[in-house]
């Protein structure tokens, strides 16, 4: 099963299917948000809107292991997740789309990680699925890798620390990508994400940020993700093969 994690400006990706059944899975870790299902191309297709719905819950206060130990109590192997970001490069501008490969992490107290009474180190050189970045890349106009810089929130970035994170390598800016990539790998489950820039971050641009703008960007941004989306799903090969569903083989001590 492939689940799609629905992040700000998501809300239409299932104005076009057919629901066959909607679940909340109460997991060790709590209660998921609401999941839809629904199949497109023989795949079942099980989706989530992160912030819960109407984009109740903050970022730092996401229930980041329920939702993904509930994707993984369903059957889901895959995931692509969709995030709203700023952008770090004065060349990616509003309304581009981002594969990043690798992200750098500034959260703080968040659950990142599902072993907490054993010893994993679980590999994150390359902590988000080729296989499916690979499938994204080869399906839309997207720009193919970058480092996202994920941020505690909710508040935005000063621009003394985008510039920070500018100079040391970062290309994006969000504050939902960590832990849940994280935690993906740890359930050995295939993770991608495509992120959407709604605004240059601090400092990049001239003007001041305002959520306003994020909201008009992602709307703006919201047909052409959903119809990647479902051109990628139809891409997607119905057995999974990919080396992500054995992480944890050499994981444990």
């Amino acid at each position: 099963m492939i689940g799609i994690i629905g992040g700000t400006g998501s809300s239409n990706i299932l104005d076009s299917v057919d629901i066959i059944d909607e679940l909340v899975i109460d997991t060790k870790y709590g209660k998921s948000p609401e999941i839809s299902i629904f199949e497109q191309n023989g795949n079942k297709i099980a989706f989530m809107s992160r912030h819960s719905k109407g984009h109740s819950v903050p970022p730092h206060k996401i229930n980041y292991r329920a939702n993904i130990k509930a994707f993984k109590d369903i059957g889901v192997d895959r995931i692509i997740a969709t995030n709203s970001v700023g952008s770090i490069d004065k060349n990616i501008g509003p309304g581009s789309l981002v594969i990043p490969d690798n992200f750098l992490d500034f959260t703080q107290g968040r659950n990142l990680t599902f072993f907490d009474d054993k010893v994993v180190h679980i590999d994150c050189t390359y902590p988000y699925c080729n296989e499916l970045r690979n499938i994204i890349s080869k399906t839309g106009k997207v720009i193919d890798n970058g480092v996202y810089v994920c941020t505690q929130g909710p508040r935005f970035e000063t621009g003394a620390e985008i510039q920070f994170y500018k100079q040391i390598g970062g290309t994006i800016v969000g504050m939902t990508g960590v832990p849940e990539v994280i935690l993906a790998r740890e359930q050995e489950i295939c993770y991608a994400s495509i992120c959407i820039v709604s605004n240059y971050a601090a400092q990049i641009s001239d003007t001041m940020l305002t959520a306003d703008e994020v909201v008009e960007s992602m709307n703006d941004s919201q047909e052409k993700v959903v119809k990647l989306l479902f051109e990628v799903i139809n891409k997607v090969p119905l057995n999974n093969e990919c080396q992500c569903q054995k992480l944890l083989k050499n994981a444990m001590l």
